[in-house]
């Protein structure tokens, strides 16, 4: 494989992993649409880097999910779950904050790497993100807690917030410490608004934790599940 070349996730997602092994952990997802670049080679698998957060991590080249793309355009981020048809007739679940290219006047189709697929009831507005940043974060409530994951099938705190951000066009780096060192920071809690992001530390004070806040007590993040606590300066607190 030329290094040169850009990749593109053909599949609901890829896991990428934190070493060049099925035993390692998933550190994180490349969802359908989103491109990539290959770093270097290690037997069957590939460390690569992610297009849009600029992640590394290790994929198996096994996976069938994925193919070279040579197109410059920019992909449409998909708002809603989407069911699209491949050509064999055979479907694929393509999650909110994936990236679709060719996207058909009707929005009934499109087409990536010289592969038609048909969406199911296809319709502008299932591209188009809710109506609010927090009615969209409230889209994957009890979705179940996946570390690395980043849909609504599993998903951890930062991805979460992540895929949240991208659905509304703000680019957010995939890790909850990373996350925290973007937008600005408010003197104390009650400054805070709906849609604000939220950041919790460990012992260290490293930032181990993150979500969204929903009204000035409720926060939606991803704790065992995606949930709605409550929370105030001294941390989430559970009913």
């Amino acid at each position: 494989m030329d290094f040169m070349d850009i990749f593109i996730c053909t599949n609901v997602f890829i896991p990428l992993r934190s070493s060049p092994s099925h035993r390692s952990e998933m550190t994180s997802q490349i969802l359908f649409g989103e491109r990539f670049k290959i770093l270097e080679s290690a037997a069957s698998w590939l460390r690569i880097e992610t297009e849009y957060d600029s992640y590394k991590g290790w994929i198996d080249s096994a996976h069938s999910g994925y193919d070279r793309f040579t197109e410059t355009e920019t992909g449409i981020i998909t708002g809603r779950e989407l069911v699209c048809i491949k050509e064999d007739g055979s479907p694929v679940l393509v999650y909110p904050g994936s990236e679709l290219f060719n996207l058909s006047d009707d929005f009934s189709s499109f087409r990536i790497c010289e592969a038609d697929f048909q969406i199911e009831g296809g319709c502008a507005e299932k591209f188009v993100p809710s109506a609010t940043f927090t009615e969209t974060a409230l889209e994957f409530l009890n979705s179940p807690y996946l570390w690395g994951g980043r849909t609504p099938g599993g998903i951890d705190c930062s991805g979460l917030v992540q895929i949240v951000c991208k659905i509304h066009g703000m680019k957010m780096p995939r890790d909850a410490a990373r996350q925290a060192e973007l937008g600005t920071m408010i003197s104390f809690f009650g400054e805070a608004q709906p849609g604000d992001l939220l950041f919790f530390s460990g012992e260290g004070g490293n930032i181990t934790h993150t979500g969204i806040l929903l009204s000035m007590d409720k926060i939606i993040h991803a704790s065992g599940n995606v949930r709605v606590d409550r929370a105030d300066h001294q941390g989430i607190w559970r009913d």
